[in-house]
Order: C-alpha cells, then sequence, then structure tokens
C-alpha cells in the first residue's frame, strides 16, 4: 500500500475502472489501481468530480488536503471507520481516570526520549567534531529518562518533553550546516529550510495517526498526553510523539546528505517554502520513511486498544462484585 502525492497546478483526477488517473494539463499520465492505495495527499488546486472522492472512500482510500504554504490548514476524508464502539467507551473512561492517563502519557514521552537519545548517540560515533555538545545533549536525555523511571504527573510530563526538545533541537543546530540558517525549531511560519521540512513533515505524520486512529475505532480527539482541546486531534498529537525523533533523523539525513540544500527554497513574506524540484524529492523520499512508522503505529493502536478494553473489563467486574 502506498500515497499518492498531488501538488502539481492544473490536475485532474478521474476514476477509469478499479484505477485512478490523473490528468496534468490535459496529459494523462499512468493509472494506478486502487487497491495499491490507501492514501491521496493533496496540496495543489485539483479539480474532479464528487464521485471521485466517493470511489476513494469505498475502497478505504483517505484523502487529505493541504495548503502548501500553511501546512495546518487541511481537511481529510478518512477511510471507514472502526465499527466497535466499546474501543471509544474505554477511552473515554480511561481519559477521565487521572492515573490511567498519566500511565499512558508517560509511556509516551519514554519512548520519545528514548527514541531522541538513540538518535543522537548515532551522530555521536559519526561526528567526532561534535563529541562534547553531543554528549552534554545525550546526558541531559538520560537525566530525563532517570527522571521518568518514577511515576510522574502529566503536567511534570509536559515540563521534561519539552526540555528534551530543546535539548534535541541545539543539538541539531550544531549537526546541521550554518548556511542552513537553523536557529531552533520555529513555526506560523517556518523561516528556514529545516523548519519547513519539518513542519511539513510532522503535517503528514499527524494526518497519518488521524487516519489509522478512526480505522482502528479511536476518538482522534481525546488524548492523554495532550488534553482536549478545541479544534485538536488530541490522540493523534499523543500517538506521534514516540515518531518524531525518526522524522528528525530523516530531515537531518535529507540536508546533511544534501539531498535537500538551499536553492529548493524560496521564501515568501518571510515563510519558506520547498520549490516543486524540492518537494518531488521530499514526497520521494518520505513515503518509505512513513511507511515504516505507519506500521509501528497501527501496532501502538493495538496495544493500546488492547490495555483500554482490558481495563474496561476490569472495571466492569469490579462494579458487578461490589
Amino acid at each position: 500500500m502506498t500515497t499518492l502525492y498531488i501538488d502539481r497546478k492544473e490536475t485532474e483526477l478521474k476514476i477509469e475502472s478499479k484505477t485512478i488517473v490523473c490528468f496534468i494539463s490535459g496529459e494523462r499520465q499512468r493509472p494506478i489501481p486502487l487497491l495499491l492505495l490507501d492514501h491521496v495527499v493533496v496540496s495543489s488546486t485539483v479539480q474532479f468530480k464528487s464521485s471521485v472522492l466517493l470511489k476513494l472512500s469505498e475502497h478505504g482510500i483517505c484523502v487529505t488536503f493541504i495548503n502548501p504554504r500553511n501546512s495546518k490548514q487541511q481537511a481529510m476524508l478518512a477511510g471507514p471507520l472502526g465499527k466497535n464502539p466499546n474501543i471509544r467507551l474505554a477511552q473515554y473512561i480511561a481519559q477521565q481516570n487521572q492515573e490511567a492517563s498519566e500511565v499512558i502519557a508517560q509511556q509516551l514521552i519514554i519512548a520519545k526520549v528514548r527514541n531522541q537519545r538513540r538518535l543522537l548517540e548515532k551522530y555521536l560515533i559519526t561526528r567526532d567534531d561534535l563529541r562534547f555538545p553531543l554528549t552534554q545533549a545525550v546526558q541531559q536525555l538520560a537525566q530525563s529518562l532517570k527522571t521518568l523511571e518514577q511515576p510522574v504527573s502529566v503536567e511534570r510530563l509536559r515540563g521534561i518533553e519539552g526540555s528534551a526538545a530543546r535539548v534535541s533541537f541545539i543539538a541539531y543546530q550544531a549537526i546541521l550546516p550554518d548556511a542552513l540558517a537553523f536557529t531552533g525549531r520555529k513555526r506560523r511560519p517556518p523561516p528556514d529550510p529545516v523548519n519547513a521540512c519539518l513542519s511539513l513533515a510532522y503535517t503528514l505524520l499527524h494526518v497519518r495517526a488521524t487516519q489509522q486512529a478512526y480505522a482502528q475505532g479511536f476518538d482522534p480527539m481525546l488524548g492523554f498526553l495532550h488534553e482536549p482541546k478545541y479544534s485538536r486531534d488530541s490522540l493523534a498529537a499523543d500517538l506521534i510523539e514516540p515518531w518524531r525523533p525518526h522524522v528528525d533523523e530523516w530531515v537531518l539525513e535529507l540536508f546533511t546528505s544534501r539531498k535537500l540544500r538551499q536553492q529548493d527554497f524560496t521564501t515568501d513574506q518571510g515563510s519558506c517554502l520547498l520549490g516543486k524540484a524540492g518537494r518531488q524529492q521530499f514526497y520521494s523520499s518520505y513515503e518509505p520513511v512513513l511507511k515504516v512508522i505507519s506500521r509501528g503505529m497501527r501496532l501502538q493502536l493495538f496495544k493500546l486498544k488492547k490495555a483500554l478494553l482490558s481495563q474496561q473489563e476490569e472495571a466492569l467486574d469490579e462494579t458487578s462484585v461490589s
């Protein structure tokens, strides 16, 4: 299964038999069998009939629309939703239980900090010139993990996560070439090539988490680490935390290997934008990474589902006994 990325203007989508076909400026492209697709990402002006969306939904294919100039502007047509209502009921019960929420949230942050440390340890082996700052960062992350050996409140967890993120981004700044002008994580708008890629990559990861949460029967808006907030898929935000360092690693590789360069970007009203050639490199390189993460995320959701349903059964047993 794979993702079709559409970012060319004057594109029209049509369904032909059991395939989807793109017409770019009237020129017909190679048909793609619907059975091979699980996601379509549209980041440009595209023409299509409503029947195209219906057919994609019928085949369980998620469609995401993203504004290329502002990745926060997005809409999604989800595929089939999970059919077991007990999963959402168990999620609601756990979300209202402070102890249960803290356990789930702490597991997410432990996994994230471990992955951040693993990434910096990898660079510590290959970058002798950065031994001091990277060693310092690895030690700080190790201290965060030591703190997480004991139960921690959600509020304190957020502080630990924020501190670990700052440590990691300071290390990324040392790893990346000075010419990229990366001075830390900045959004709305991203001012430099690295932040532009991080924003788009995180957005696509978040969309994938929302899609999978729906498919497995969860409510994407009710999280455990991220509190419920208007217009935010808090569970999806929870799910992607352990995977952010994997995305960071991929973005660092894009620039340190010079697969993407400064000339692949333009700046418009203070916002750094990825150009056409750069987007092609970005999407083709990111898709294999997303495939691996998606498999891990499915397992992540399966384990969460199993744990929540088990807690629900235990609570019902205690109620019946009392």
